[in-house]
């Protein structure tokens, strides 16, 4: 789809939705249909704020949604975000990368129930959605813009905070089963609830899939020159989360909570002359924390203080041939990424005069690789990197509602690495609420920034100490409009970010030091992007017929070359029905579009627009079971998401799920 036919397209639907609405606003039958929009989110500000009070751009997916999509990859449910580019290269259980806003994905910062997970073992820091398993998930928040002065470095683009769920009430049990095409089968069982002052939460999921080649596979290009059939590369998936909370008086309250997956893929090493290797990969990741939350002087004063540790493990073995006569070459390279922190949050409730958010942290990540040659000559295993840094930081924020409808808050922050770089951040949000109108007006401006990581400082073949960090400006402003008694919702919001000292790589021998002669890291790049948000949820016929859209339009740009920034399409979007034809059954047909993008740096490898075509369905046979089904890309589109890499096509699936 062009830029100009995704505008106009964009700009037929709020036409359209503007005249439907008129046109129901007035119907009896609809008078007294209301759709309930007080939602509370946390990640806004640290702290529970009802989500039309944020002046932040937030989105929130339910578990409801997330319970729609495939088990294969929990990240296409972010596509129903706008502002987020999500990127899979090869299908499932394939490396996951996901960018707001046309910043780098190693600049969105992910959180599971508030702790840091991006990887300290990558090479920018980044987070892998691979090893992000749907298991019982409440909701995810996504706060897009820079958010440093709350959450630190990596929040240069956003932040996407995964809260998974808390026990409450009586013993809650959930079962699901799936199997369908490319011989998958997924698994899930979770069990929640409350006894006295004891809650508890726990769940477990598991998939498989035979997949496809990650390596060309529906590509004709490929398929069409090739001498014997591409190699399909499997993937299998386990997760497990749990949370288990103590009331030990009114007063105090402890949670312990962890998370875990693991993610054993194949891969092709997609270079050479013969690019479909048998390689494998294993991920895992373990988070866990323990937060004690106390009020003091007559409930005016919230302390939390939170313990978490995370480990990231990544052990590849890699396959490739070269040469004539065909030789194999094998390789084992193993990455541990470790954070530790230690934080303190106080919230102080000053009646007329608002809300005080306050704290400090202190955070240590380390990175340890090691490396070895296997085929054709094997070699003694070489730590290829032990490295460390601690960060110390101090935040404040001030939350203040004046005139009853005006939402102000300010903040900031201050980064000290030690022996490495200092910044500092700050942020500003206002939501106002027209009286009268169900017009919300919100803006945001702010600054944000990115440590460098430690493989880019501390690696001894590319790795550049002294680095500066990354950092960016950025603001944002829009407006909530709810209409046909709050059966409809309209949301515009444009943004725009700079982005500067950003770090790259180069293999200009003078830039180097003189042993690097493989190239290095520097703070070399600047770079920028502005956009439009578009989102609409409109109650067309209750009880039977419901819209969901969301349209995103931007332009990322290096400022140096003023090429386009790889990855970043121009426009995306996502169209969704929901249709209810008779008690229990639901029919969810989805478009999903992404426009024109360029694969790789310097605006090659272009990639062609798509659009893929979903269905959702399922009935509820009684209060305990429910049957459903999906069918995804029922067009079989062949499309890439990152060049040279396949995309499943027309694929089935169907399922039991039992609740009591």
């Amino acid at each position: 789809m062009s830029k100009s036919s995704a505008r106009v397209l964009a700009a037929g639907l709020s036409l359209c939705l503007i005249q439907i609405g008129e046109a129901y606003a007035q119907s009896p039958s609809t008078q007294n249909q209301t759709i309930a929009l007080d939602e509370i989110v946390v990640t806004a500000t640290r702290t529970p704020l009802d989500i039309t009070k944020a002046g932040s751009a937030i989105s929130v997916i339910t578990a409801e949604e997330i319970a729609k999509e495939s088990p294969k990859s929990l990240a296409d449910v972010l596509r129903r975000v706008p502002g987020l580019s999500v990127v899979e290269a090869g299908g499932p259980g394939s490396t996951t990368l996901v960018r707001i806003r046309g910043a780098e994905s190693g600049q969105t910062l992910v959180l599971i129930d508030g702790v840091r997970v991006n990887d300290p073992s990558s090479s920018a820091g980044e987070f892998d959605f691979a090893n992000l398993v749907a298991t019982d998930i409440e909701r995810i928040e996504v706060l897009r813009g820079p958010q440093s002065a709350l959450y630190g470095s990596d929040a240069i683009g956003g932040v996407i905070n995964v809260i998974t769920r808390k026990g409450e009430g009586a013993p809650r049990f959930n079962t699901s089963v799936e199997a369908g095409s490319y011989s998958m089968k997924s698994v899930r069982a979770a069990v929640s609830g409350a006894s006295g002052p004891l809650s508890y939460a726990f769940s477990l999921t598991g998939f498989d899939t035979a997949g496809f080649s990650r390596y060309g596979y529906r590509i004709g290009r490929i398929e069409n020159t090739r001498l014997w059939p591409l190699e399909p590369d499997s993937a299998q998936r386990l997760g497990a989360s749990g949370r288990v909370g103590v009331t030990l008086s009114p007063d105090v309250e402890v949670e312990f909570g962890g998370y875990a997956s693991g993610n054993n893929a194949q891969y092709d090493a997609a270079f050479g002359e013969f690019p479909d290797t048998p390689s494998r990969s294993r991920q895992q990741l373990l988070e866990g924390y323990s937060r004690l939350t106390a009020y003091t002087f007559d409930r005016a004063l919230r302390n939390t203080v939170m313990v978490s540790a995370t480990r990231t493990r990544r052990d590849y073995r890699d396959v490739s041939y070269f040469g004539f006569p065909l030789s194999t070459s094998r390789s084992n390279s193993d990455y541990a990424g470790d954070r530790v922190a230690a934080e303190y949050q106080g919230d102080l409730n000053l009646g007329t005069f608002g809300l005080l958010t306050f704290g400090a942290k202190l955070e240590r990540d380390r990175l340890v690789s090691t490396s070895r040659d296997v085929l054709p000559f094997p070699g003694p295993v070489i730590e290829t990197n032990d490295a460390a840094q601690t960060t110390r930081s101090v935040f404040a924020q001030h939350q203040i509602t004046l005139f009853e409808n005006l939402h102000l808050s300010f903040g900031g922050r201050f980064d000290d690495i030690v022996d490495g770089d200092r910044f500092g951040t700050w942020r500003t949000t206002a939501a106002y609420d027209i009286p009268g109108s169900d017009t919300t007006l919100r803006a945001s401006l702010g600054t944000g920034a990115k440590a460098p990581s430690l493989f880019q400082q501390f690696d001894p073949t590319y790795g550049t100490p002294g680095l500066e960090a990354e950092r960016s400006v950025g603001f944002d402003i829009g407006f909530d409009q709810r209409m046909m008694n709050d059966r409809l919702t309209l949301s515009a919001t444009f943004f725009a970010n700079r982005f500067r000292d950003l770090i790259d790589f180069t293999f200009d021998a003078n830039a180097c030091a003189p042993a690097q002669v493989y190239g290095c890291y520097l703070n070399i790049d600047r770079a920028r992007s502005t956009g439009v948000e578009l989102s609409a949820d409109m109650d067309i016929v209750p009880l039977l017929l419901r819209m969901k859209a969301v349209y995103t339009h931007t332009e990322a740009f290096d400022e140096e070359t003023s090429w386009r920034l790889a990855r970043r399409p121009a426009d995306t979007g996502r169209l969704g029905l929901i249709v209810t034809p008779m008690q229990g059954l639901s029919i969810e047909p989805t478009v999903i579009f992404t426009g024109t993008r360029f694969s790789s740096p310097g605006e090659q490898n272009k990639l062609q627009p798509y659009a893929r075509f979903d269905i959702y369905t399922a009935y509820k046979v009684n209060e305990t079971f429910s049957l459903f089904a999906r069918a995804e890309n029922l067009t079989d589109a062949r499309y890439e998401e990152v060049y040279n890499y396949g995309t499943a096509g027309r694929s089935f699936s169907a399922g039991l799920r039992a609740t009591w």
